[in-house]
């Protein structure tokens, strides 16, 4: 397959994924307004959209982590980048299919790995970056998030204890308002960046762009512009279980796990750390039921959240390796790895069909 081909192939699935990061992800800044009645479903997500692609103007440095930081570029070409994009896609889409909010980014990083790897050798992963950037940041994210949150909460009801339960939600419904478009913003920041960080990678790996580039702007505007267009369909499977399935959030609870999961998934962005904002905000959400006396949080969803995250770079490294094995072969690979990735994301949405989830019953009780 002509090299210009291929990267045009690659950018479009990377937008691809960019989108199902979207609607995977929206949860993470809306579900607990949903939850609460704050923002109603539809204008929710609209914000959410707004603010995801304004987030993606704000920084470019988890960008840099992705294009120049976790693997080596000049061992790898966009066939091996394809292989890992469909990984992350394929991941992406099951764990939508089940209302699990597993992570995005680290279904992008399991599927360059496993491509990378099986491409050109353990040795062009560098797994320093890969622990120092992914690995510590994903476990220390979600309970950072959690203790913050549940102080907050704590300290939300402690204050307002004295105010009538009707003021009392009114104001924190409000001030959520503020805090879920602060996650919207954030999710914008970090998680858009990662598709832009792999398009600038595939750019250099082709020879379009000179080793440690940045993200020329069109990519920028693509990235953007494709999380939020997913963003602004909706999630609701995953809404539900994050608004519903782990603990009933009241308006205090809701504003303190945002607040939190805000300024954990804003500082990393400008260090540059890839956090999963679904490990933050999941964190935040558990901290904010611990923090509320007599709230129920139900570990067991939480637990299989859990164990879905542990899954998803091995199992996303998995489908990259043997999608990136095949694509490497050359162009019938690529069509092959394109074919088979078409029918599993055709399946899966035709799953979906038989019990839809939208605004109008994202907000009745979660059975994940």
């Amino acid at each position: 397959m002509d090299v210009s081909l291929i990267v045009v192939v690659v950018v479009i699935t990377a937008l691809a994924f960019d989108f199902t990061n979207g609607f995977h992800d929206t949860a993470n800044a809306m579900a607990t307004s949903i939850a609460t009645g704050a923002l109603r479903p539809r204008v929710a997500v609209g914000i959410a959209a707004v603010l995801n692609l304004v987030g993606a103007f704000l920084s470019i440095e988890v960008a840099k982590t992705i294009s120049s930081g976790i693997v080596d570029e000049t061992r790898i070409g966009p066939a091996v980048i394809f292989g890992g994009l469909v990984g992350a896609i394929v991941w992406n889409l099951l764990t939508w299919l089940v209302g699990l909010p597993s992570s995005s980014s680290h279904a992008l990083f399991g599927g360059l790995i496993g491509a990378v790897w099986v491409a050109s050798g353990s040795d062009a992963v560098r797994f320093t970056t890969v622990l120092e950037k992914v690995v510590v940041p994903a476990v220390a994210s979600p309970l950072i998030a959690g203790l913050v949150a549940m102080i907050a909460t704590f300290l939300a009801y402690r204050i307002t204890h004295r105010t009538g339960e009707d003021t009392r939600r009114r104001g924190f419904r409000v001030g959520q308002v503020v805090t879920a478009s602060l996650v919207a913003l954030a999710h914008g920041t970090n998680d858009a960046q990662k598709t832009m960080g792999v398009i600038t990678l595939t750019l250099i790996t082709a020879g379009s762009l000179p080793a440690d580039a940045g993200p020329p702007l069109w990519v920028i505007i693509a990235a953007g512009s494709a999380i939020a267009l997913g963003t602004y369909l909706g999630g609701w499977r995953i809404i539900r279980t994050m608004g519903r399935g782990i603990t009933d959030i009241q308006p205090p609870q809701g504003f303190a796990a945002e607040a939190s999961a805000a300024a954990v998934i804003l500082t990393s962005s400008h260090v540059g750390f890839a956090l999963s904002t679904t490990h933050v905000v999941s964190g935040g959400v558990i901290g904010s039921g611990v923090g509320r006396r007599l709230a129920e949080v139900r570990w067991s969803t939480a637990g299989r959240m859990v164990v879905a995250w542990a899954l998803t770079l091995p199992a996303a490294a998995l489908v990259g390796a043997a999608a990136g094995w095949v694509a490497g072969t050359g162009a019938a690979g690529t069509v092959t790895v394109a074919l088979a990735a078409a029918a599993i994301c055709g399946a899966i949405y035709w799953l979906s069909r038989r019990n839809p989830i939208s605004a109008h019953n994202v907000n009745d009780a979660a059975t994940v």
